[in-house]
């Protein structure tokens, strides 16, 4: 026990002093992580044997469900809307081209059957946005237009259909047979739907509805209802990866207290489950077995970077609009990243003949795609001219991290005021903007989510854009 929390200890700090030395030099997150898994790994310098793919899947799916919670919570659909249409096709048009794509070189080429190509081509073919994400924040470069958005949903709403893809194929090879598995992808999507849907109408309801005394208890809750949107569908038959992305969003985009603090919750829990994830599955890899799967890992790679993703990209984006200098970008920055990884252990797990060692297959992908892909997107940015010089530090959509303004105004509330008689939650009052206190007669009352701003209320304001704030 005692050798177990020292060595998980040591991780963390290794990972933390480690990440931030090289996340300035543009090193992705997810390569720093795994890397420091193999070095404790069976092949690496401590020495640690570990081969329990079931274990792995287990915790690997736990910390996917709360990473892919938090990009849904971070998705404002209001920003997100202009390229809410192409984002979606690329996350499910996109996913299916690529899959078929890889499954047919890897039938035809790699020699492989022809369902091992497929699951190998569904498996690779989510993205890992927040791999991008993170390199671009750490050279302090910010995306001009809707490629930011285009690229925050794709990536969001691509793992629940690479997902349902993986078991579909996972399906077939078990049964050898292809009836069913129609009714299988209906119910995929409409459990996860309505699972997402209705427990997160429910924890909205909750959240605005119900006062939890002690402080915290609204971030475990809203874990809870995570966790729960996943094992419920999942139970059902349904999509749990579907469900847990629009949980997030719809919960995310609605009115509740203390919604900074979550994000700050949410936040730091996922950094948490990144750490945990890419370093068990550093830790679960063999370096010793990338002799044997190099040479397909790199002509898959290879594939998918110059063939499957710019083909899909081009088709998918070429209506809306997009030029070329986007679409090569868009092509360039699909990752393989976490989920690749999560869904080939799945894949390892369920039971189902596979020739190949997907996994190491897999891994060694994802170390590929990150470790060129990753490193050159800065450079690759700048090249073809896609980096907004206005904007400082790069923001994700519903991004509570900003400094507030250290401005305060004075705002009063008139019969006119599109804000009277509302709760605050509901006042659709901009995210930036935070109502500091409220002055009514000589009442000084501290504002919160279920507070009423009434006529004559004088309301303290700070944040960005508070000069030019409308509410008649």
């Amino acid at each position: 026990m005692m050798n177990t929390l020292m060595i998980c200890g040591l991780v963390l700090l290794i990972s933390i002093t480690t990440s931030k030395v090289l996340y300035k030099f543009g090193v992705p997150i997810l390569l720093i992580f795994i890397v420091l898994g193999m070095l404790f790994g069976s092949d690496g310098i401590v020495g640690i044997y570990f081969a329990n793919y079931n274990l792995t899947n287990e915790i690997c799916s736990i910390a996917l469900v709360l990473i892919m919670f938090y990009g849904g919570f971070g998705t404002n659909w209001k920003v997100a809307k202009p390229s809410l249409k192409p984002a979606l096709l690329m996350s499910t048009g996109g996913v299916i081209i690529t899959t078929l794509l890889t499954g047919t070189f890897a039938y035809f080429i790699l020699k492989v059957s022809i369902l091992e190509g497929l699951l190998i081509g569904a498996v690779v073919s989510s993205t890992d946005a927040a791999s991008v994400f993170a390199i671009l924040r750490s050279q302090k470069l910010n995306l001009e237009g809707s490629l930011a958005s285009l690229l925050e949903v794709e990536s969001g709403s691509n793992d629940p259909t690479a997902y349902m893809i993986t078991i579909s194929i996972l399906t077939i090879m078990s049964s050898g047979a292809v009836n069913g598995i129609i009714l299988i992808i209906i119910k995929q999507i409409i459990f996860g739907v309505l699972i997402g849907v209705i427990l997160a109408k429910i924890a909205v309801f909750v959240l605005r509805n119900v006062d939890f005394e002690i402080r915290g208890f609204d971030s475990i809750f809203i874990t809870a209802i995570a966790i729960l949107a996943y094992a419920v569908s999942e139970w059902l038959g349904g999509n749990g990866y579907l469900s847990v992305y629009l949980a997030g969003v719809i919960i995310g985009n609605s009115k509740i207290p203390h919604k900074k603090n979550l994000f700050y919750y949410f936040d730091g829990v996922s950094w948490i489950m990144q750490i945990a994830l890419f370093f068990l599955l550093g830790l679960l890899a063999f370096p010793s077995k990338f002799p044997q799967v190099i040479g397909i890992s790199i002509a898959i790679s290879i594939f998918l970077i110059f063939i499957a993703r710019p083909a899909a990209t081009f088709l998918i984006l070429k209506p809306f609009g997009y030029s070329t200098r986007e679409k090569l970008f868009v092509s360039w920055v699909g990752l393989r990243g976490a989920a690749s990884l999560v869904f080939a252990i799945y894949a390892m797990t369920y039971g189902v003949k596979i020739e190949n060692d997907i996994f190491h297959i897999i891994f060694f992908v994802a170390l590929f795609s990150v470790a060129i892909q990753g490193t050159l997107i800065p450079k690759l940015a700048k090249k073809l001219d896609l980096v907004d010089n206005s904007s400082p530090v790069l923001k994700t959509f519903n991004d509570y991290t900003g400094e507030m303004s250290s401005k305060l105004i004075e705002l009063n509330i008139t019969k006119e005021s599109k804000w009277v008689n509302k709760i605050i939650m509901d006042a659709d009052i901009p995210n930036e903007i935070l109502i500091v206190m409220i002055k009514r007669n000589d009442e000084i009352i501290i504002p919160k989510g279920a507070s009423i701003i009434k006529e004559g209320d004088i309301l303290v304001l700070s944040g960005e854009g508070i000069e030019n704030l409308e509410v008649v």
